[in-house]
């Protein structure tokens, strides 16, 4: 778990001395990385921490997590923009960091990257705390979520979809976060979602600690400890959310719900995960 740290990923600014002159100007190093924000616990009472990545190593740990390359099908389906590559996820100083570029690559103007722990870590119930810091601007969509380990067999959304936290960029949006889920009801797409908005600031000024708590008979959703929605799972239409589910995690640029990218969107654009960690009821 990193704290106050300087980045290794750097803003090359021009830093300019009171005389003046291009002579006189030096580099000046401008970090991405948050140095402040909401924290959590590495225990709670009458839980165990189960699984974590404090993404602490040089590349990111394959034994958790895999790529998922391309385009996928009709934009990931949702009219995505961007092509997802390896070469856009960095481990810097304890944060995984997914860049998002405006870069021409297979027929595609934007780069990112997608993980997955599919096939290398999956559970059912517990606690979920995510320490992040999100992008900013017209068409950013980062995204914390989970799809049921049964994706492959029985598809979307039959297998179920717990967003933990996704962000749609642009319009001073950058302030409220959403967390929602998706099923389905008797073959039909049902969802049901709630918001949390910061009194003042935005998540992408300092890191922020997203949550879920998950148990066989609700789904609650936090940001900085503080609760902000809960779905009743008891239902038997909702028996997805008794499976287990992977993580995902994203920086889409444009698709349905945030729009794309204009003459406001700067690039490139971050998406700073501090940590992740699994705790699960004794």
């Amino acid at each position: 778990m990193r704290k106050l740290t300087k980045a290794l990923i750097l803003i090359i600014a021009a830093s300019v001395f009171a005389c003046g002159g291009g002579e006189d100007e030096t580099p000046e190093e401008v970090s991405i990385i948050p140095s402040e924000g909401p924290d959590s616990p590495l225990s709670y009472t009458n839980m165990s921490l189960v699984w974590q990545d404090e993404f602490d190593g040089t590349t990111l740990n394959s034994s958790n997590w895999s790529y998922e390359i391309g385009t996928g099908n009709n934009g990931w389906g949702n009219n995505e923009l961007q092509y997802y590559t390896e070469n856009n996820t960095s481990i810097v100083e304890g944060n995984l960091v997914i860049t998002a570029k405006r870069e021409t690559l297979n027929g595609r103007s934007y780069t990112s990257s997608r993980i997955i722990t599919q096939n290398k870590f999956d559970f059912q119930y517990g606690r979920v705390d995510i320490r992040a810091s999100l992008p900013e601007g017209q068409g950013m969509w980062p995204a914390l979520w989970m799809l049921g380990s049964n994706f492959n067999t029985v598809g979307w959304p039959a297998c179920g979809e717990i967003d933990i936290m996704e962000m749609v960029g642009g319009n001073g949006r950058e302030n409220t976060v959403l967390g929602t889920v998706h099923w389905s009801d008797n073959g039909q797409h049902a969802e049901f979602g709630g918001s949390r908005t910061l009194p003042f600031g935005s998540f992408h000024d300092t890191y922020h600690v997203f949550s879920i708590i998950w148990d066989e008979s609700s789904i609650k959703w936090y940001v900085d400890n503080q609760q902000y929605h809960v779905i009743d799972t008891t239902p038997a239409e909702l028996d997805e959310f008794r499976n287990n589910f992977f993580f995902i995690m994203n920086l889409a640029v444009g698709g349905n719900l945030p729009g794309n990218p204009d003459n406001t969107t700067t690039f490139p654009q971050h998406f700073i995960v501090d940590y992740i960690r699994v705790f699960q009821f004794d």
